[in-house]
């Protein structure tokens, strides 16, 4: 990131139009020289993003479903009657944002989807029968995105709860905030940080949540298109630079591919 908060690739974008412009000015002899020659680009910036292991990734998604455990039962007391009044609101409110957490956790895991994307979904977006989710991504480009039985449940589970904190406000949206208003993506990265912290694991955000699932899938199998695919690149490239290929991976592949292995 620059001083000003975008990033070096924003910055190389916009620093190629002005090239552009400038020269196209200077040819059509609407400015007396080419005052954009020499405004170089940053360098892109390829070192690798930190991603959680598959262990590591199964403690964080372990610790955030025992704690949505831990805050049902506080909920089963309070509605039995051992609690009342505002002590039992909140307590019905903490299971919600419980269950809403792991589930919010395991679809970013399972899909790899920007934080800007789940925090735009709408439970009408959900295909639950066949498990895809349908993502407007960049550009307005729409892709469809398989998940996993695990996610599946987590957010069975979360709707059950969710018309409990869900104002008139957050509309269609799948995930809401404590204020029952869609959520926005700083509180998403807090539910990240807070769950990586739980867990003990090294701590990171939605985006590397979308980085280790990448590479997750990778190492599992799955050819660079399909992960581009999945994530919603538009270029392999950006899709490489998001992707750790363990050596074992590596070796494995070479074994199996080169005839002289």
């Amino acid at each position: 990131m620059s001083a000003s908060g975008s990033a070096r690739a924003t910055i190389a974008r916009r620093s190629a139009a002005v090239r552009a412009f400038s020269a196209w000015a200077h040819r059509g002899a609407l400015l007396t020289a080419d005052v954009a020659v020499r405004l170089r680009s940053p360098r892109a910036d390829n070192r690798l993003p930190a991603v959680l292991t598959e262990e590591q990734a199964e403690a964080l998604l372990t610790a955030a479903a025992r704690r949505a455990d831990e805050a049902s039962e506080a909920s089963a007391l309070a509605e039995g009657g051992a609690a009342r009044g505002e002590d039992a609101r909140k307590s019905i409110a903490r299971r919600a944002i419980a269950l809403r957490d792991v589930a919010l956790l395991e679809l970013l895991y399972a899909t790899g989807v920007r934080v800007s994307e789940l925090c735009g979904l709408d439970v009408a977006d959900l295909d639950r029968s066949r498990r895809t989710l349908r993502v407007l991504g960049k550009g307005g480009n729409e892709r469809t995105v398989p998940y996993g039985a695990p996610a599946s449940r987590a957010l069975e589970h979360w709707l059950s709860v969710r018309g409990r904190i869900a104002a008139g406000a957050a509309g269609g949206a799948l995930f809401v905030g404590v204020r029952g208003r869609r959520l926005d993506p700083r509180a998403a990265r807090d539910v990240v940080h807070r769950a990586a912290a739980l867990a003990g694991v090294p701590d990171l955000g939605p985006h590397g949540l979308r980085h280790s699932a990448a590479t997750h899938v990778l190492n599992g199998g799955a050819d660079l298109r399909s992960v581009q695919e999945l994530l919603g690149h538009s270029s392999l490239s950006t899709t490489q630079r998001y992707t750790h290929v363990s050596t074992e991976r590596l070796r494995a592949v070479y074994a199996q591919a080169f005839p002289r292995a």
